[in-house]
């Protein structure tokens, strides 16, 4: 176990064995007293836990845990494919592992996806559900087929010339909360996924969705979304909203796929006031 100040990331990382997998984890906070659960964090695919840490260190006043993913990072390759079910399952061991019982769960992207597999297999582990620049599965609105093109091609993470060139086709959106959150800071904090992680996170949500399931999703949700994300169109957005019957839809004006770091201070504020506001007696019975 260490505490790491890589880049942006100042937390506690170590690697955790859970669900037969070696996971490099960072959390934040967790020692520290707190009048909120944690928020166990789902990253975009392809992304490392530094990619997101600004956010983490952000939300001073909860704990916050996050994991490479197989093959991302610094987690090994995956040996075996997984789907969202199994690494449902192993999230819930690294919490057991960190002593964690019940999470506010948020996810980005793909990370999304999972959040709501999360949130549904594990309801008893989940307080309440954020939902960013994400979408139900394979049944989803799809983006500008320049940006996807350009997600496609590895490039955008081991060539920061191509990516720079490829920021505005691949992610929309603009930079409202000025140089701590530019696109050279997002830059500077990936790492590339190996070849074989990248693609058994492909695999992982082949052929899900979760649209038939969300009618039955018993927690509060938040759905935030960007009206000028080139990869998960807003529309996306609404069908989730429309399909959760406890949930709220954030749009963030100006906002691309990467809201979550050009907007951070509009996203923090949406965060706070959804996870903050008191338990509602639906919400409570809900749960009993």
């Amino acid at each position: 176990m260490s505490a790491s100040n890589k880049g942006s990331l100042t937390a506690t990382v170590e690697m955790i064995e859970a669900g037969g997998r070696s996971l490099r984890v960072a959390h934040w906070r967790l020692g520290e007293k707190s009048n909120h659960p944690p928020i166990l964090f789902f990253n975009g695919i392809g992304a490392n836990i530094e990619a997101v840490a600004p956010l983490a260190e952000m939300l001073t006043e909860r704990g916050f845990v996050m994991f490479d993913m197989p093959g991302t990072g610094e987690s090994p390759d995956p040996v075996m494919p997984y789907n969202p079910f199994t690494m449902c399952w192993t999230a819930s061991q690294v919490l057991d592992h960190l002593g964690v019982e019940l999470c506010d769960v948020m996810g980005v992207s793909w990370g999304g996806a999972m959040a709501q597999h999360f949130a549904l297999q594990h309801p008893k582990r989940t307080r309440r559900l954020v939902l960013a620049a994400t979408t139900p599965g394979m049944l989803m609105v799809p983006g500008n087929p320049a940006a996807l093109s350009k997600m496609a091609d590895p490039r955008r993470y081991i060539d920061p010339e191509f990516m720079n060139e490829h920021f505005a086709t691949l992610y929309g959106g603009v930079d409202r909360d000025g140089a701590a959150h530019q696109k050279d800071s997002h830059i500077g904090r990936l790492k590339p996924p190996s070849p074989r992680g990248y693609l058994y996170q492909l695999l992982a949500m082949l052929g899900w969705t979760s649209l038939p399931a969300l009618p039955f999703l018993s927690k509060e949700v938040l759905i935030m979304m960007g009206d000028d994300d080139q990869i998960v169109p807003l529309i996306n957005g609404r069908i989730l909203a429309s399909a959760i019957r406890n949930s709220q839809l954030k749009v963030l004006k100006g906002g691309g796929h990467l809201f979550l770091l050009t907007h951070a201070d509009e996203s923090v504020e949406a965060l706070r006031d959804f996870l903050d506001a008191p338990d509602t007696s639906e919400e409570l019975g809900r749960a009993a």
